[in-house]
């Protein structure tokens, strides 16, 4: 006799893993309290988002008149400040009729930063590139060559300069902040010993501490008749800084590191710096990818102590451009909404590019 056949029992159809109802299932309506949250917050929303409508778009006014933004206050922003000062907030006290100088600047710089950020471009040249960004910066925002009229850096500020800070103290700590978190697992006292000294001096004082001392304490121990720029001296600040910080994240790194690496290398016969370069550090650095983004994103922000020395970044020049106007003054929170979104936009980027490189070195350790 033949096999008798046997239906198999229908088997439930198969439930999407992806999409906009199963992303809110899964993150907005887990479990009961994840949606009692979800409501609680939908409820403010609907509370909220007319008025803020209201204010950010229907009643705001976004000519430059002062009288129409008197009458719309309590009612409307008055995005008008922003539109008539703009210039001020982003280029600070610079020359006027100069302000291409520092907008073509800080597109370069910008630039090289996107450049430096995509893997086709990591080669040997990239260094070159950054060399000649930096000096085709200083040059468009100092002057003093041939059709150029020389700008002196205390009329820097806005944009540029803090562009300018953040990442001219960050390409000077990064290799100094390595050299310390090696300097701090050396076997010679005496390297061991300057290490930690270093360090734990720089992290004791507040960052407002070290620019006060760059900018008014530092001229008082150089020779008479020597000067040097307040501009170097606050880089030199930030960058000692943010180093000391940063060398700790990297030693964390390199304390994560296997034992079992460190004795491949050597029976590989490689020596010291060999073996940091080709496989201590590269393991380590990819170990605390987040921590030294966070490093980067709170010295971006920190850049705007830098107005208790006299120079006036993105928030100090907000700061001179409305101060000294009585028309405009009233008007604060929406010139400090306008920094905070390029604020946001420079942190926000940031994350999002650390999260990033995190998912290609997981793929990379995958494989």
């Amino acid at each position: 006799m033949g096999t008798q056949f046997q239906p198999i029992a229908p088997r439930p159809s198969p439930v999407r893993q992806s999409g906009p109802l199963v992303w809110a299932r899964r993150n907005l309506f887990a479990d009961w309290k994840s949606s009692l949250f979800t409501l609680i917050i939908g409820v403010v929303l609907v509370w909220a988002l007319p008025r803020l409508w209201q204010w950010v778009i229907a009643g705001a006014v976004f000519q430059p008149d002062p009288n129409a933004c008197q009458a719309a206050r309590g009612v409307g922003a008055c995005w008008g400040v922003i539109a008539e000062k703009y210039r001020v907030i982003l280029f600070g006290r610079y020359p006027y009729d100069e302000q291409w100088r520092p907008l073509v600047a800080t597109l370069l710089m910008v630039a090289t930063v996107v450049v430096s950020c995509m893997r086709v471009f990591w080669t040997r040249w990239l260094a070159l590139v950054w060399v000649a960004s930096l000096a085709g910066f200083f040059v468009l925002m100092g002057g003093g060559v041939p059709g150029l009229s020389k700008v002196r850096t205390e009329l820097w500020g806005g944009l540029p300069l803090t562009l300018m800070l953040a990442v001219l103290s960050l390409f000077l700590a990064f290799p100094l902040a390595v050299l310390v978190a090696l300097g701090r697992r050396a076997r010679l006292p005496a390297i061991r010993t300057i290490s930690v000294l270093y360090v734990e001096l720089v992290r004791g004082v507040p960052l407002i501490s070290v620019l006060f001392m760059a900018s008014f304490m530092f001229p008082l121990f150089v020779p008479q008749g020597v000067t040097v720029d307040v501009l170097v001296r606050v880089v030199a600040g930030l960058t000692l800084f943010i180093a000391a910080y940063m060398a700790e994240t990297v030693r964390g790194g390199l304390q994560a590191v296997p034992k079992g690496q460190f004795e491949a290398a050597d029976s590989l016969g490689l020596g010291y710096w060999q073996a940091q370069r080709l496989i201590v550090l590269p393991q380590a650095l990819s170990m605390v990818v987040p921590s030294i983004m966070n490093t980067f994103i709170s010295l971006f922000k920190d850049t705007s102590l830098v107005t208790i020395v006299s120079l006036y970044e993105l928030t100090g020049a907000l700061a001179l451009a409305l101060n000294s106007d009585v028309q405009w003054r009233p008007f604060k929170l929406e010139a400090y909404f306008f920094i905070t979104l390029i604020y946001f936009s420079g942190c926000f980027a940031m994350s999002r590019y650390s999260l990033w490189v995190e998912k290609q070195l997981a793929a990379s350790k995958a494989r």
